[in-house]
């Protein structure tokens, strides 16, 4: 997916990165295959246990909406991988004022599938990595979808990338650059899709980022396997194993730069079932299909010169 000259580590250091499963064990159908959800990620961490990665790395929406029957779920098959995991919340992990169930708690979240609290900081391997936590709690972003770094964690940020060389930053909302190829498409290829929801002062928060010399943020949100740049930020979207193109990221950081290889976790039967029900989903559903499709035919998104 992506030949970059930054972050870089001391000796190698493989990460997995799993995105968006919506892991549901009590619901059916749209674009996302609910009824598929956990086969879907259970073959990802399968796969992951297979490659002697040092840790796994999530930007969240582990679950379909923070149920506590789903979270269990979740938990249960992460018990079949033998190294840390440290995953972010995302919007559909956290309460949310329309839940018709008792969600989890962010606190909740981060002791079961994080360290323990957001912001984190954790070393793996030479590697530092930097979580945030962009879509609220039970007092933030309760009534919306959308995400926000806010100025607590963004000053927390700023002080850990002037002490850290190289961070690899973990957020599940996206930068503007990778939210623009979305309107883009929408003005030139799908006038009636819909924008799912952004990340605010989004701004505020590259501007600690570019301050910082951060090199690289890993999200996820959109679904998609995707790749952009702000002020000299590079972000790697992670696309979902819940739908087309059902997948995750593996990341190789060593002493010359970083590759992030996109590995399919379904067959060809599962992949054509996937894009034929998210492209007949909803007109958004099929304008993101179509992004997807132009980017895993685009491959590799993103090759910088190392010399």
């Amino acid at each position: 997916m992506a030949r970059l000259k930054r972050p870089t580590a001391p000796e190698r250091v493989r990460m997995a990165v799993i995105a968006d499963p919506h892991v549901s064990t009590r619901a059916e159908g749209t674009s996302k295959l609910f009824e598929h959800s956990l086969d879907h990620f259970e073959a990802a961490i399968d796969d992951i246990a297979s490659r002697e990665v040092d840790a796994v790395l999530s930007p969240g929406d582990l679950t379909k909406d923070g149920e506590v029957w789903n979270a269990d779920t979740v938990a249960d098959a992460l018990n079949a991988l033998d190294v840390p995991v440290y995953a972010v919340p995302g919007n559909h992990d956290v309460p949310k004022d329309g839940d018709d169930h008792d969600a989890i708690s962010v606190d909740t979240f981060a002791d079961r599938f994080g360290p323990g609290s957001y912001p984190f900081h954790e070393e793996v391997g030479g590697l530092d990595v930097l979580g945030l936590n962009s879509a609220g709690n039970g007092d933030h972003l309760v009534d919306t979808h959308d995400g926000h770094v806010d100025a607590d964690q963004r000053e927390w940020l700023a002080g850990k990338l002037q002490r850290t060389d190289d961070p690899l930053i973990v957020v599940h909302h996206n930068l503007a650059a990778v939210t623009d190829q979305l309107r883009r498409h929408r003005d030139r290829v799908v006038e009636d899709m819909a924008i799912p929801p952004t990340m605010r002062e989004t701004e505020a928060f590259v501007d600690v980022l570019a301050n910082g010399d951060a090199a690289l943020v890993l999200t996820g949100h959109f679904h998609l396997p995707l790749t952009g740049v702000d002020r000299g930020v590079r972000e790697i979207a992670t696309p979902t194993t819940c739908s087309f193109p059902q997948s995750y990221l593996l990341v190789n950081i060593t002493p010359r730069g970083t590759d992030v290889r996109l590995v399919p976790i379904a067959d060809q039967d599962g992949l054509e079932l996937a894009h034929d029900r998210r492209a007949r989903d909803s007109t958004t559903a099929r304008g993101l299909t179509s992004i997807g499709a132009a980017r895993l035919a685009s491959m590799p998104l993103a090759v910088e010169d190392r010399a």
